[in-house]
């Protein structure tokens, strides 16, 4: 698996993506840990993340924003990280801050390191509802997550040169 494997249902309100590394469960945990690193590969191409606050503990908030190719803002999102486990997995909600009645999404990701040193990640994301669902993976957020996926294959490439 080279490429990202997509699934989603909106009736089961999930999108899921795994996609193989060539790199250890550690050095993906650690890309995902720091606005240092995050800021170099988050977020869809052309939409890069410019926004990066992150306390990145067990019950630590988060707050990103990305800006578009034009210069233009998107709004602010975030919450708080439910789970963080080193090497193994980290659970976050996730939805836009400006608007308070906004649902929020949970999204549990998996670090499952094979024998030959590639590293299986796991994005498995519920929505609030379905109508949420429905918005989301109709606007582009399985895409989106698969580019942010591509920007850290070449930025994991780029360090090990």
């Amino acid at each position: 698996m080279t490429a990202t494997e997509i699934t989603t249902s909106i009736k089961d309100r999930t999108a899921t993506l795994k996609r193989v590394f060539d790199a250890p469960a550690a050095l993906l945990f650690e890309v995902h840990s720091t606005p240092e690193h995050m800021k170099q590969w988050w977020g869809p191409q052309q939409w890069p993340l410019t926004t990066c606050e992150m306390e990145f503990r067990t019950g630590g908030a988060f707050r990103f924003a990305m800006t578009g190719p034009g210069g233009e803002k998107g709004p602010p999102f975030g919450g708080r990280y439910l789970e963080v486990t080193p090497n193994t997995k980290i659970v976050y909600d996730n939805g836009f801050l400006d608007d308070p009645k906004q649902e929020t999404m949970v999204v549990t990701l998996t670090f499952d390191e094979r024998a030959d040193g590639t590293t299986v990640l796991t994005s498995h994301t519920v929505f609030a509802s379905v109508s949420m669902a429905e918005e989301h993976i109709g606007q582009g957020f399985a895409d989106g997550t698969a580019s942010s996926l591509d920007n850290l294959a070449k930025y994991l490439a780029d360090r090990r040169r």
